[in-house]
């Protein structure tokens, strides 16, 4: 209860959390109550925003902004998919390595680094490329297995400054198992870091599958924020004068991510005590 109130007074949480509740209620609640298509070829080639197509259309002549918000779902369906996935396995990995140390700790320590020095973006190329249809939950998991290392590793530390702690040999001594040690012990000490690495997981991977989309890698049959880019930038919109088709999916991409860096970095200042004051 503490945290949540020290959460609740720093403005840099708040402008954060805000900024990503908006979007993400705009995101699910207009394409629940709008019957219209993203797919929907409504007028002409590069229309300007007018008051019948808000932001314009794009190249096939779907209307942008309609195509906003259903890639703004798509997008953020991906981040937290991502997110679950390379937070799990990032506290699962570091939290057992941590703890257990000797041979676990190098086995596990040994995955995590072959997995930081090739970097994930080839990996995800990769990967991508050698897949002939890729969901949202497909995307998701992809982007998730190939992000987890770092997190994997500060768990790690964490977990190290904490198996020697009064509290688990007391643990230890009276019987308890690994994974209820682990659970009960270690991990509620490191919530407020799992949280902040789950948050930038999100982050990394929307702008992840923005960068991968504008390889022609991204999402199949489905608008995502990424792929609104990618046609962006195949059609030439920018040469063609089209602002409105390349200007507002990257401004929502530099919103969402903004909104979570910035929420973590109040629950950094929150939650650190170098930095609390």
């Amino acid at each position: 209860m503490t945290t949540i109130k020290l959460l609740l007074k720093s403005p840099k949480f708040l402008i954060g959390f805000g900024i990503f509740i908006f979007l993400l209620l705009t995101a699910f609640i207009y394409p629940a109550v709008s019957t219209k298509d993203p797919f929907d070829m409504v007028g002409f080639m590069y229309e300007s925003p007018s008051s019948t197509f808000l932001l314009g259309t794009d190249n096939f002549g779907r209307d942008v902004f309609v195509e906003l918000i259903h890639g703004m779902k798509s997008s953020i369906i991906i981040g937290l998919i991502s997110g679950i996935i390379a937070t799990v396995i990032g506290i699962t990995i570091g939290l057992f390595a941590g703890y257990k140390g000797g041979m676990v700790d190098n086995i596990l320590n040994s995955i995590t680094n072959i997995f930081l020095v090739i970097p994930p973006f080839v990996i995800l190329i990769l990967v991508t490329v050698s897949m002939s249809s890729r969901s949202l939950v497909t995307m998701g998991l992809v982007l998730g297995i190939t992000s987890w290392p770092w997190t994997a590793r500060a768990v790690r530390a964490q977990s190290l400054s904490l198996r020697n702690r009064e509290h688990v040999d007391i643990a230890r001594l009276n019987g308890a198992s690994t994974f209820e040690i682990i659970i009960k012990e270690i991990m509620p000490y490191i919530l407020s870091y799992i949280f902040m690495a789950f948050i930038l997981q999100v982050a990394t991977a929307i702008l992840s599958e923005a960068g991968i989309s504008m390889l022609g890698l991204g999402p199949s049959n489905i608008v995502s924020l990424g792929t609104m880019l990618s046609w962006a930038l195949l059609f030439e919109s920018v040469r063609s004068g089209a602002w409105w088709a390349f200007i507002p999916p990257a401004v929502v991409i530099a919103l969402i991510t903004f909104s979570l860096y910035i929420m973590n970095t109040g629950m950094d200042e929150i939650f650190n005590p170098k930095l609390r004051s």
